[in-house]
């Protein structure tokens, strides 16, 4: 849902970045510290707001966008909203209308939601738009959208939206002692694959896993637990397993971990 002077719902995603981190020994630790004003704002309205669902789980995103006040994606049993923060704090007859318009695309839900969207026009900050990202694509062993492209319509049903791009290229560093193969951006829409994969001796699978990996992230909640953000829930850790050269991939990974290290 757009600001005062628009109606149509598109598909967004705002506010998180996690990523797939090889580990090295031990695995490494899966949720990040979260504590902030603004993360207790959007955990509260996910409580408020699974009140009034009669079917799913709410996830609940809030953003400073400037032009698209709300959007709604579902997957699996989840119901993504991306919420400007103006919903933060909107009294009940807003959240039942959102919940409303989520499952049914009630029209008088819709009214209910464009009313609130007017009359807090003046929280619509201006901020300065982050610049677009070139995407790049076509590695000199591996192409990305190809990969893409083709999970998306083998365990998606073609329904991620994010972007795919190789990492910044750059010099080597001299010593690592671990690795970021993949992340997601959800503010961007974006993931990104660290470019040592694009190898000759990296097998196309494994590049194809790790792809799998960060696109599992749009459709799967990170929820808080003690303060702490979880990326890699047990449903996610499921649906990871799903993937065909699920265990081949692990192997592989163990097998020549060290290499992808030392380039």
């Amino acid at each position: 849902m757009k600001g005062p002077r628009a109606a149509a719902v598109h598909p967004a995603f705002d506010d998180a970045d996690d990523g797939y981190d090889a580990p090295c020994g031990a695995d490494g630790a899966e949720e990040a510290p979260e504590s902030s004003e603004r993360e207790a704002l959007r955990s509260l309205l996910q409580q408020r707001l699974a009140a009034y669902l009669a079917g799913g789980r709410p996830r609940v995103i809030l953003t400073d966008n400037l032009r698209t006040m709300l959007s709604i994606k579902k997957g699996q049993g989840l119901l993504t909203f991306r919420v400007h923060r103006m919903f933060a704090e909107a009294p009940p007859v807003v959240l039942r209308a959102l919940a409303r318009y989520a499952e049914s695309h009630d029209r008088e839900a819709a009214a209910v939601l464009r009313a609130f969207v007017d009359g807090n026009e003046h929280q619509i900050r201006r901020v300065t738009a982050p610049r677009p990202v070139a995407l790049d694509v076509q590695g000199a062993h591996h192409d990305l959208q190809a990969l893409f492209d083709g999970l998306n319509a083998r365990y998606f049903g073609e329904q991620i939206a994010a972007k795919i791009t190789w990492g910044q290229r750059g010099q080597r560093r001299r010593r690592r002692s671990s690795i970021k193969l993949g992340s997601y951006s959800v503010e961007e829409a974006l993931i990104r694959i660290h470019p040592v994969l694009d190898a000759s001796d990296v097998p196309g699978f494994f590049v194809e896993w790790i792809v799998y990996h960060e696109m599992l992230h749009e459709v799967h909640d990170m929820p808080i637990v003690e303060g702490r953000r979880i990326y890699h829930t047990p449903a996610f850790r499921r649906a990871e397993a799903q993937y065909e050269r699920y265990v081949e991939a692990v192997l592989w990974e163990r097998t020549n971990l060290h290499k992808l290290l030392e380039r």
